[in-house]
C-alpha cells in the first residue's frame, strides 16, 4: 500500500508486526501500549486523530478508531468515536469587545487560544451559559477512573474501562450553577472526536456533582464563532451526545451590501488565467481557514493533512485553490513540500471582517469566469425585481444554476480544463464559490 505520511507508514509497520486487524476481527479490540508504538514513532504523534479524515489509511480501510485507556495504553476497535457536524447558519449575534481590552486585536485572531479569549471577553460564553462565568481550568489533566459503553460495528455496544488516561480542556468556564467545557478549533470542521468533550465531562461530572456540565464544541472560521452546545443523554454512553443548539457570533457590526459587491465588479481588472489547476474545492470557507492556518507559520503538506480536517487529496485541492487566487505559494524544502501565504494574502487577512471579505471577493472576481457569473446573478435578480424573498438564503443561493455556470465556463479560457466532464465537475466549485459571495450580502 502506498503511504502518504510518516504516521501512515509507521501504522502499517505496527499492523504488520502485531496483526492488529486480525486481532480486532477475532476479539473485537486490540490493546497497544505507548512503548510498542514508540518503537516506530512517538505515540503522541501516532494517536492524535481529532477528525475522521486524520485517521491512517489502515484505520479507514478497517473502520477502526483508537482511544486512550490509561496514561500509557490505548484500545483499537471498530468504535463509533466521532460526531458529525452540520452547520445550520443561525442568525449571527454581533458583539463587541469591552473598550478597555487592547491586548486582543479582533482582526488578527488565528489561534484557538486567542479565539477563546476573545469569545469570553466579548460575552459569548456568558450568553451561552446564561450566567456570568469565570475561566477556571484548561490544559492537560488525568481522567481518574470510569467505565463507559461505546457503539461499534453492527450497532453493537462495547464496554471500556478508563484509568487515569490523559485528557485536555481548551477552556473550562464556571458559573454559579454550571460548568462549560469547550473544545475549540480555528477552522470549519466536518466532525470531531467525542472523546475530547466526553472524558473531561466524566471527570468534572464526578468532581462537580451539583452543577450542570455543558459540553461545547466551537469553531472559529471566517470571523464567525460557531458554538455547538451538546448534552449527554446517558452519562455512561459515549454516543449519547445530542445537539441542543448551534449559536453563531461575530465581533463587529459592519455589514456587506449588494452595492459593495457591485462596486468591485465595476472596478476590478481581469487577470490572465494562471497556469495552475482550476479550483476543485467546494468550500470557500475552508480556503479562508487555510489562509488563517498559514498566517503565522508555513506548514508542510503532511502536517496540514494530519493536523487539520483534511485528507491528502483535499490538501492538494485547497492549496491549489489558494494558489489559483494568488494567495498561497508552494515551496519544496529538504523534508518535503511546504506552503506559505503571499504578501497580498497576509495583508488581506489582517483587515477587519468586512474589508477582508471584500478583498477576497476581489481576488475571485479578477478571474473572468467568476466575474461573469456574479454579473449574471445581478442581472437575473434585476430582471425578477427585488423582493423581500431575495433576502432569504434559500432564494439567493438558487438564482444561479449549474447550467448557467457551465455555459459561462465554455465562453472563458480555463487552464487545462478541456473536456465536458471536467467542466461539469469544476462547475460545482464555481457555483459554491459564487454562492459564498452572494451569501455575504446582508
Amino acid at each position: 500500500m502506498a503511504t502518504t505520511n510518516k504516521t501512515d507508514a509507521n501504522w502499517e509497520k505496527l499492523f504488520d508486526k502485531y496483526k492488529i486487524d486480525q486481532e480486532v476481527n477475532k476479539n473485537g479490540f486490540f490493546e497497544i501500549t505507548a512503548t510498542q508504538i514508540n518503537e516506530f514513532r512517538e505515540a503522541r504523534l501516532m494517536t492524535k486523530f481529532d477528525h475522521k479524515s486524520n485517521l491512517p489509511e489502515l484505520f479507514k480501510k478497517n473502520k477502526l478508531s483508537i482511544l486512550p485507556k490509561t496514561r500509557g495504553s490505548y484500545i483499537i476497535g471498530q468504535f463509533d468515536a466521532y460526531k458529525d457536524i452540520k452547520y445550520t447558519k443561525p442568525p449571527i449575534k454581533k458583539l463587541s469587545l469591552p473598550a478597555h481590552i487592547k491586548s486582543i486585536d479582533p482582526n488578527n485572531i488565528y489561534s484557538e487560544a486567542t479565539a477563546l479569549s476573545s469569545a469570553l471577553c466579548a460575552g459569548m460564553i456568558d450568553d451561552i451559559v446564561g450566567e456570568q462565568v469565570l475561566p477556571t481550568v484548561f490544559g492537560r489533566m488525568s481522567t481518574s477512573a470510569f467505565q463507559f459503553d461505546i457503539r461499534c460495528a453492527g450497532n453493537q455496544s462495547f464496554s471500556i474501562d478508563i484509568k487515569n488516561a490523559q485528557c485536555e480542556i481548551d477552556g473550562g468556564y464556571e458559573s454559579l450553577n454550571k460548568f462549560a467545557i469547550v473544545e475549540a478549533k480555528n477552522f470549519t470542521s466536518s466532525d470531531f472526536l467525542i472523546r475530547q468533550v466526553y472524558f473531561p465531562y466524566r471527570l468534572w461530572k464526578n468532581k462537580l456533582p451539583n452543577k450542570d456540565i455543558m459540553p461545547i464544541f466551537m469553531t472559529y472560521s471566517n470571523d464567525v464563532y460557531s458554538f455547538f452546545i451538546y448534552k449527554f443523554q446517558n452519562d455512561n454512553e459515549y454516543n449519547s451526545l445530542q445537539l441542543v443548539e448551534q449559536r453563531d457570533y461575530m465581533i463587529g457590526t459592519d455589514v456587506i451590501t449588494a452595492n459593495d459587491i457591485w462596486q468591485i465588479l465595476n472596478s476590478v481588472a481581469i487577470v490572465k488565467e494562471p497556469e495552475v489547476p482550476f479550483p476543485q474545492c467546494n468550500s470557500f470557507e475552508r480556503i479562508i481557514d487555510l489562509l488563517g492556518l498559514l498566517y503565522e507559520n508555513e506548514l508542510a503538506k503532511d502536517y496540514i493533512t494530519s493536523s487539520y480536517d483534511f485528507d491528502p487529496r483535499q490538501t492538494d485541492y485547497y492549496t491549489n485553490g489558494g494558489k489559483y487566487l494568488g494567495l498561497i505559494e508552494k515551496d519544496k524544502g529538504e523534508d518535503g513540500i511546504y506552503f506559505t501565504i503571499t504578501k497580498r494574502a497576509r495583508a488581506i487577512m489582517s483587515l477587519p471582517h468586512k474589508e477582508k471579505s471584500l478583498e477576497l471577493v476581489r481576488c475571485m472576481l479578477e478571474h473572468e469566469v467568476f466575474n461573469k457569473c456574479i454579473r449574471l446573478y445581478f442581472s437575473k435578480v434585476e430582471q425578477r425585481g427585488f423582493t423581500s424573498l431575495m433576502l432569504k438564503d434559500e432564494y439567493r443561493q438558487n438564482v444561479l444554476t449549474k447550467d448557467d455556470i457551465i455555459n459561462i465556463m465554455k465562453q472563458c479560457y480555463l487552464y487545462n480544463v478541456n473536456s465536458e466532464d471536467t467542466i461539469e465537475r469544476r462547475a460545482s466549485t464555481v457555483l459554491r464559490w459564487c454562492n459564498w459571495v452572494i451569501g455575504l450580502i446582508e
